[in-house]
């Protein structure tokens, strides 16, 4: 194919990033903005410019964009894409490391650790680094030397760089030896884990010259899609590569930077300029994806953030309808409103499976699949699992069956160790052994653990069945919602989460939360003890797994990256929940900009309409607490929103007359006034005048001052 037969149907600004080949270029790819099509023909361009396929390197960040590209590419230009090194950098860091094994230090075929090696290996550590007083999570310790591998710490760089007697919650020297000895496992087993692959790689080009050179004979045209999502490790690494030749083309949007607690760096892309100072940045702002108002809203909206590259997105399909925002009065009312406006869409038309649901935590999910089963909509959780089949809700729901029934053995087998308290699978056998033989059940067993077991097994099982029998006779003295409480916290479960402090774990607290507020929503609508609401989980948990294709589409706003929708709703913009309490809890303004970059990856989804809400009441372990509306509502141009009532209807809407000329009046400051949404303020600054007036008002309910435009805001003086 001739050069400029791959510059067709190119926008202005795709053609300079496809033409620019020569030096370092940054590509500001904005959401919607055809970012993967650029990339393919610019790699189609230059084969089609003579460049070998053996010069051209293009590292992806999933294995399915890889294959995705490469096959872009092959119906391009036949034959092409078999020599083109196209992979993400895991897979090329193991291609690097077989050809150059020995001056790695690796024997050859040496093995890669999956997660579940890694936390054997961390789980055998920990428990002979404190076998008397309980191991530590091994989630835990994954989880510190993963972000330590990330910035390119050993044992010896972690101790050196970190303060205090404490590591990500655990003892410092603790931590410091079991990451030494997991990394000496790793090389007498000759084992890499898959943050060793990168560091191991980025040695081995540090030490050997002659390894880094040979590299660059095959990386002389080099592409990084999302160099927003790159951690410290994947940065150098790509330098490395690129100081040479220097063609490296980093193609990204620090907009939709989301990924820090996997140890990405925004500060990657958004220093590129300082690394390279030669560089061309080439933004690309056209979206074929979204209407005028909904990139209204989430231009007026990440133009808040200090931390970005400028540019601003451009609808090429007209303004469309402007974006919905519906105040519900508690988060119940809220999932039912999403499920009724789904309903009446599915009722003209429209296929369940062109509508998300998005929303910031998993705990979410709950009340929308609820919500949706009753109107009989089918519904698909994205990127996990439903809320009753997730692990943490099953173990909870499994000690409350033994509450109600001692005799399920099933449901004791699963949490009697859960958390770990050293009852171990010999110990397990025997119980069980003398089960059988006295034709009775595990519980029975434990029961009578003083004839079966000595020592330091034991122990364990007594205590176990003491938090039993406790939980048994206070089930007796308290209400339902009580009793989840009592287990959540009695058995452990909780601190063994607080204790792991992944990301992973506060998810799987706040599902917990949830799990109380859905105990306490049923006894206060019914008469009913713990084994009726066990019943109605368990039918809740057994329904019929839905297909995607007929399903609404349900997901936290993380799994939306990446992703489109005709239809978008987006739930819970509540102070504390978007943005996220651990976000605003901190005071780090760098975390409140990435949950405002969050919603905004969730605005940016939308293709044709986009609805937004939040509830003026939510629970909170089975309490029903007053909210705060987020306050990035107040940071969006609000001539691009309509407000809805329960039914969908717009209360107001914003193609009406302008107010009356008196409203508009005259503005020092000083004003009283009361807004439909954020209550009563005070107005603190003045901008414009006549129609172009803006006023600054400080509303009293949050404190946030916010901006509006007095021409559409439904504002009025007191």
């Amino acid at each position: 194919m001739r050069p400029d037969a791959l510059l067709q149907d190119l926008n202005p600004s795709q053609v300079q990033a496809v033409t620019q080949t020569e030096g370092p270029t940054l590509v500001l790819a904005g959401a919607g903005s055809g970012k993967t099509r650029t990339v393919v023909h610019r790699v189609a361009y230059l084969l089609a410019q003579g460049v070998l396929p053996t010069e051209i390197f293009a590292c992806t960040f999933t294995n399915k964009a890889a294959g995705e590209m490469r096959s872009r590419i092959e119906r391009m230009i036949k034959g092409a894409a078999a020599e083109l090194w196209i992979s993400t950098f895991h897979s090329a860091c193991v291609r690097i490391l077989r050809l150059h094994a020995a001056p790695a230090g690796l024997k050859p075929g040496f093995v890669i650790y999956d997660e579940n090696d890694q936390l054997e290996a961390l789980r055998e550590i920990g428990a002979s680094l404190l076998s008397r007083v309980g191991a530590p999570s091994p989630r835990q310790l994954q989880a510190i030397l993963d972000r330590a591998k990330c910035r390119l710490w050993g044992p010896a760089e972690l101790d050196r760089n970190t303060d205090g007697e404490y590591i990500g919650g655990l003892p410092r020297q603790l931590v410091i030896e079991a990451y030494r000895r997991y990394e000496q496992q790793l090389s007498a087993n000759n084992a890499l884990d898959f943050g060793s692959l990168l560091t191991k790689v980025v040695e081995l080009f540090q030490r050997h010259p002659e390894a880094l050179e040979s590299a660059q004979r095959r990386t002389v045209f080099i592409h990084v899609d999302e160099y927003q999502d790159t951690n410290h490790v994947q940065y150098v690494l790509a330098n490395l590569l690129a100081s040479r030749h220097r063609n490296l083309c980093a193609v990204g949007d620090p907009d939709q930077s989301i990924y820090a607690f996997r140890g990405a760096d925004i500060s990657n892309i958004l220093s590129f300029q300082k690394d390279y100072p030669d560089a061309q940045v080439i933004r690309l702002e056209e979206n074929y994806r979204s209407p005028g108002h909904v990139l209204q809203v989430a231009n007026s909206l990440i133009a808040h953030n200090r931390g970005r590259l400028e540019k601003t997105l451009l609808s090429t399909k007209g303004p469309g309808p402007r974006v919905g925002l519906h105040r519900a009065r508690n988060a119940k009312e809220e999932a039912d409103f999403v499920a009724h406006q789904i309903e009446r869409l599915f009722g003209r038309g429209i296929p369940l499976g062109d509508i998300a649901v998005l929303y910031r935590t998993n705990a979410q999910s709950r009340l929308l699949e609820e919500s949706l089963r009753r109107s009989r909509l089918s519904a698909t959780i994205v990127g996990g699992t439903g809320f009753y089949q997730r692990r943490e809700i099953k173990d909870i729901l499994c000690y409350l069956k033994l509450l109600v029934n001692p005799a399920d053995s099933v449901s004791l087998l699963r949490v009697v160790n859960v958390p770990r308290r050293s009852i171990g699978a010999t110990s397990l056998a025997k119980l069980l052994e003398w089960a059988r033989a006295h034709e009775t059940t595990a519980w029975e067993a434990i029961t009578h653990a003083e004839e079966i077991l000595t020592g330091r097994a034991l122990g364990a099982v007594v205590a176990f069945r003491e938090l039993l029998t406790g939980l048994l006779v206070q089930k007796e003295q308290e209400g339902a919602t009580s009793c989840v409480r009592r287990v959540i916290e009695q058995s452990g479960y909780a601190h063994m989460l607080e204790q792991e402090g992944t990301f992973e774990a506060r998810s799987r607290l706040e599902n917990l939360e949830e799990l109380t507020s859905a105990v306490a929503e049923w006894e206060a609508g019914s008469l009913g003890n713990i084994a009726e609401f066990l019943d109605q989980a368990a039918l809740l948990s057994s329904a019929d797994e839905p297909s995607p294709e007929g399903s609404v589409l349900l997901m936290t706003l993380h799994n939306a990256k990446g992703l489109e929708f005709p239809y978008v709703f987006i739930v819970g913009l509540e102070e504390g929940l978007l943005p996220h309490r651990n976000a605003t809890d901190t005071g780090n303004p760098g975390a409140l900009e990435e949950e405002r970059r969050l919603l905004y990856v969730g605005i940016t989804r939308a293709m044709e309409r986009l609805v937004l809400t939040y509830a003026a009441e939510r629970s909170l372990y089975g309490d029903a607490q007053e909210t705060t509306p987020s306050r990035f509502l107040g940071e969006v141009d609000e001539s691009a929103l309509e407000h809805l009532t329960a039914y969908g209807e717009v209360i107001r809407s914003l193609e009406s007359p302008p107010v009356a000329e008196k409203t508009l009046g005259q503005w020092k400051g000083g004003e009283k006034v009361v807004h439909d949404l954020w209550g009563e303020g005070l107005v603190v600054g003045v901008r414009g005048s006549g129609e172009h007036t803006t006023l600054t008002v400080l509303f009293y309910q949050d404190k946030v001052p916010r901006q509006l435009m007095l021409k559409y805001a439904p504002l009025r003086r007191i």
